[in-house]
Order: structure tokens, then sequence, then C-alpha cells
């Protein structure tokens, strides 16, 4: 049976046909899933490049492979695709196979005619909150506010009909869209660290460093991870007195505006762009170079990145969105979009060496929950008990109108 998967990731795509990933998704992610299925197509975006992306990994290979959707970034492009991306996600999905949607994700959204029609079971893989996502600050879009309200209740509404749900977090997203009663429900992140992603031992009291280096890591193609909140706030921290530096790491379409920003707020050379860094050895690098790793997202769903910094033993300062609060502790969290809060924080914790010893110990700590053998279990029961409803409803049984989530009701509000 093949698995048939859908997602908002962004891939590249060299001549040749080659499908390359610089961070998520390289073919070892999608190699597990062949220990159930005996197939993967990948749908998603493809990004046509002349060469590799720096450090870039194949995505495709042995039992796997992908089906390109046209290329878009951000909800006005999106809308101007919409009807050719519906087409290629619906072609992408033949009729015996099994089919995982990593939601939110207007693409999901292209395949409820076919589901609702049918009585087709599928499974979804909550990775984010909408809600969040179109947050006051976090999208620019005349349509956010609508947004906000659809894409929540669209989510509700997969949620309670889909036959297995699993969610990146083990409570947060599970309140705001829990599946139906009945359903197979289990939570596990795709952050599956190994071995060589841990320090031995966490960062030790240290005297307070003269000079403070923060470091963040995430898309700047749109800004959900806040970048903007984060630069004015180490501006405040540098009127303030505190010989403060950011690194980011990321790259996207409000590089440029933000670069802007850190000059105006006269920051200078405070501020560095390294745009986007093959993960591993050279994120890892950075990492250990950096003293706090902050993250003041307005949407998370569980951030791999920062469980990574944990991983380093980095002290973290974070909002308190999505799945952040289940990673820290609530001195350690910061409301979304609130410079001044974020900026004292930043103080408050580097004005503590024993506190940073602490946070580091801690985060080390909890980064261990995210070892990849820990997650490995959860998430092949998962997949096993798609396949199992697959196969019953190609059998003929969900068919005929005997299939549980065929008689699932969707949510209404």
């Amino acid at each position: 049976m093949t698995l048939v998967v859908v997602l908002e990731h962004r891939f590249d795509r060299t001549p040749d046909g080659a499908i390359w990933t610089q961070t998520t998704f390289p073919y070892a992610f999608w190699e597990l899933h062949l220990e159930v299925f005996d197939r993967v197509r990948i749908v998603a975006r493809a990004r046509d490049v002349e060469s590799p992306p720096p450090g870039g990994r194949r995505v495709e290979g042995t039992g796997v492979e992908f089906a390109g959707l046209p290329d878009y970034v951000g909800p006005s492009q999106y809308l101007t695709k919409a009807r050719a991306v519906a087409r290629a996600v619906r072609a992408a999905v033949g009729p015996d196979d099994a089919l995982l949607l990593r939601v939110c994700s207007p693409l999901s959204g292209h395949l409820d005619t076919m589901l609702r029609r049918n009585g087709r079971p599928f499974g979804v893989v909550v990775v984010a909150d909408p809600h969040d996502v179109f947050a006051p600050g976090s999208v620019k879009h005349v349509l956010r506010p609508f947004f906000q309200w659809w894409f929540p209740r669209r989510l509700r509404d997969q949620c309670v009909r889909a036959g297995a749900v699993s969610y990146v977090t083990r409570d947060a997203l599970q309140g705001r869209y829990p599946p139906s009663i009945g359903a197979f429900s289990t939570h596990f992140s795709d952050v599956d660290l190994p071995d060589d992603a841990f320090v031995a031992a966490p960062r030790p009291v240290r005297p307070r460093p003269r000079s403070l280096t923060l470091i963040t890591v995430g898309t700047l193609a749109q800004l959900y991870k806040a970048p903007d909140v984060l630069i004015d706030a180490v501006a405040s921290c540098v009127r303030g007195g505190l010989d403060a530096r950011l690194v980011l790491i990321g790259d996207g379409k409000h590089r440029s505006e933000l670069e802007a920003r850190g000059a105006g707020l006269g920051l200078g050379d405070r501020v560095r762009f390294l745009g986007q860094l093959p993960a591993g050895s050279e994120v890892v690098a950075q990492l250990d170079r950096a003293d706090v790793f902050v993250l003041p997202s307005y949407q998370e769903g569980l951030p791999r990145a920062m469980i990574e910094a944990m991983a380093r033993g980095l002290p973290c300062i974070g909002s308190t969105v999505g799945g952040i609060p289940e990673l820290l502790a609530a001195e350690d969290l910061v409301p979304p979009g609130h410079v001044g809060a974020l900026a004292r924080k930043i103080r408050e914790v580097v004005d503590d060496p024993e506190r940073l010893a602490a946070m580091s110990a801690r985060n080390l700590d909890r980064a261990g929950e995210y070892r990849a053998e820990l997650l490995h279990q959860r998430r092949v029961e998962f997949l096993r008990r798609l396949r199992e409803l697959t196969a019953e409803w190609s059998s003929g049984k969900g068919r005929a109108g005997s299939s549980r989530t065929r008689l699932q009701q969707p949510v209404t509000s």
C-alpha cells in the first residue's frame, strides 16, 4: 500500500528532477514510514533551482517518490494558484492509497469533497495552530481576520472526521482541536534527536559575560517567529546598557525589511543575518557559541529549533503559545508580541548566572524526551492504524458505509 502525505513544506527541485531539503524531511525521515507502508508519495511545493542548496539532502529515494505542486509563498500567491494546486493535489491520490494530512494546511482542504463523498478514512498529524498562525502581527494580509476564523474551524472539522490523529504536543493542540470519540489518537514529535545532537553535560555556572549573544532560528518568509519583536527587544536591551548581539538563522522575503529595522534602531553589526544554514553541524556550531536561545513566536506547534537548542544545553526564552509551555518553565516564558516583556526577561535571565545554569540543566533533561528511539514506537503504531483503516475501507466494507469514519459528523461551530 502507498502512503500519500500532503504537507506545506517547500522543497527544492534541480533540473535533473531531484528533490532537496536543507532542513526537515530528508529521505531518512520518510524511510521510517516504509516500516509500515510499501511506498510513500510526498505531495508538496517544489521550487525550481539551478543546483542543490548548500548542505542539501535528497528527499526521494527507494520507496519514496515526490508529486510536486506549483510553487507559491504566502497567502497571496497561494490564492492566485489555488485551482492548479487543487488539481495537482487530487491527481496525486490513488484510489486505494492511504492518506495522511499534515495540518494546518490549505492543501488538505482540496481533498475535502472527495473524503466526504466516499467516506474515505484518513489520518492527520496536527503540527500548528491556525488561530495563532493568523494572529495579528504574524501575517500581513488583508484577509488575515477571515483566515484566523476559517482555518481553525476547518482544522477542528478535519480532526473530528479523521480515523487516526496525532499531535506534536502532549496537550496544547489537543485542547483546541480534539479527535472524535473513539478515534485512534496519539502524540509524537518529528524532532527525533540522535544521540550526537546532545551535549554531554549542561553549562556550568559562569560569571556574567561582558558581551551577550542571543540566537534564534526560523523562517523569515512570514513573521510567525516574531523576529521583528526580537530585534526591537534587543534594541531596548542595548539602550539599557546591555552589550547584546543577535544572530538570526533563516531566510525569506522579510529579511531585507528586518535588516533595515535593525539598522534603523542603531544596532549595526550587533545583528547578524546568517541566512538558511544546512541542518546539522553548522547550526549546532552557532548554537554552541550563543548564550541564550530566544523564540518569541506568535504561533508554534512544537518548535524543533528550540528542542535542538535545548539538547545543546542552551538556556531558552520562548512565548506562551503552542507547545512551548510544554518545553520551558513558566518563568522562562513571555506573552507573544510584547517587546517590553521580552526585553525585561532577557535582562532578568542574563543578570543571574545561577539561573542560566539551572535553565541549561533543565533544558538538556527535557530534550532527552525527544530522543529518536523514544518516539519511534508511537509513530509506527499510528501508521499501522492508518493502514488498517484504509485496508478495511478499500476492501469494500468502508465503501458500503460501515466505516466508522463515514459516520462521523463534522464540527459546525
